[in-house]
């Protein structure tokens, strides 16, 4: 599934969580009114009508349909205008070249997108219809995002790609492992029914334990008592893989345990692993990690933009606001004469 380029978080502006109950969405996420109305206007002449924002959001909406919840919602309505004035006001600064190289996926993009969505009930056609788009609102704002992106991404230099990795890299954050693992599992992987209590897990490992430690062959053991469905096959082995991935206790495991050993029963939420971690590196700086660490860092500075400079931006906005939550009473314990560090 293809999904579209948003820099934003959009869920976080209504202060709810997903699933959470909020008010109830109308057709139309701002209020009633004729799709040529004005709803915002920014510095130099830049405008907003109401058919352009409905539009923006239902693209939103058709890729993220838990959207429709918040659709009436006056902070996430707040909250896609400054990413649509951000995305306008950074996409028109893109050059020719970021624009020709954003054009070409965008193409790429528009091909999967029709291709994913032909394919489900009533095709392309009824997602249209659903969602009150059409096609060229869906390119629309490809376009802006890719060119806004490929504008932010064209900023950032190489030295600020080798800080940021060595940063990242200093917190682990590219850690590697080659682990071998086999996994007495308590629950089944496609059903998630009981298979064994923790008793019963735990003795199965210690006896694959015992068989390795007396020279049996770890791929074969795999294959014949590991509950991991994607790793039993290829012996049990996951190669130069993330361990951030991991859950905690498998992820420590795999960072601590002495190299080429095999260990104990190593027990997580799966179960009981008996391991052997084959190696450890950190992953280099190559061309792709440089252009995930480039995205992470235009990414930043496209919400850094959005926070400082859409304020200033703003000359009319007649969206609703949303209502301001009353301060809370001080009580006599929070007040700064009752407080010790204010004596």
């Amino acid at each position: 599934m293809v999904a579209l380029l948003l820099a934003f978080t959009v869920l976080s502006a209504c202060g709810k969580k997903e699933g959470e109950a909020a008010a109830s969405p109308s057709p139309s996420a701002a209020a009633a009114g004729n799709a040529s109305d004005v709803i915002a206007t920014y510095k130099e002449g830049g405008k907003i009508t109401r058919g352009e924002f409905d539009s923006f959001i239902n693209v939103n909406k058709m890729f993220s349909p838990q959207l429709a919840q918040f659709m009436a919602d006056p902070a996430f309505q707040q909250d896609m205008l400054k990413q649509m004035v951000t995305f306008r006001v950074l996409s028109a600064k893109a050059d020719d070249k970021v624009k020709a190289d954003a054009d070409k996926q965008v193409t790429e993009q528009m091909k999967a997108i029709t291709d994913y969505f032909g394919k489900q009930e009533g095709g392309m056609d009824k997602q249209l219809k659903d969602n009150g788009i059409e096609l060229k609102d869906i390119e629309s704002l490809m376009k802006m995002s890719f060119y806004t992106m490929g504008s932010m991404e064209g900023k950032v230099t190489d030295k600020e790609v080798q800080d940021s990795y060595n940063e990242q890299a200093a917190a682990h954050a590219f850690d590697i492992a080659t682990v071998s693992h086999i996994l007495i599992s308590l629950k089944d992987a496609a059903t998630q029914k009981d298979l064994r209590t923790k008793d019963e897990a735990l003795a199965r490992a210690k006896e694959v334990k015992a068989k390795l430690d007396g020279g049996g062959d770890f791929a074969a053991l795999a294959k014949e008592y590991s509950d991991d469905p994607g790793s039993k096959d290829q012996g049990g082995t996951y190669k130069d893989a993330d361990i951030n991935q991991w859950v905690p206790e498998f992820k420590e495991a795999a960072s601590t345990l002495p190299l080429n050993k095999i260990s104990d029963p190593v027990e997580s939420s799966f179960g009981y692993h008996v391991m052997k971690v084959e190696s450890r590196s950190t992953k280099q700086l190559d061309d792709t990690l440089k252009t995930q660490i480039k995205s992470q860092l235009a990414e930043k500075s496209l919400s850094e933009f959005a926070e400082k400079e859409y304020p200033n931006l703003i000359e009319t906005n007649n969206l609703p606001k949303p209502e301001a939550s009353p301060a809370p009473a001080a009580s006599p314990a929070a007040s700064p004469a009752a407080s010790p560090a204010a004596k």
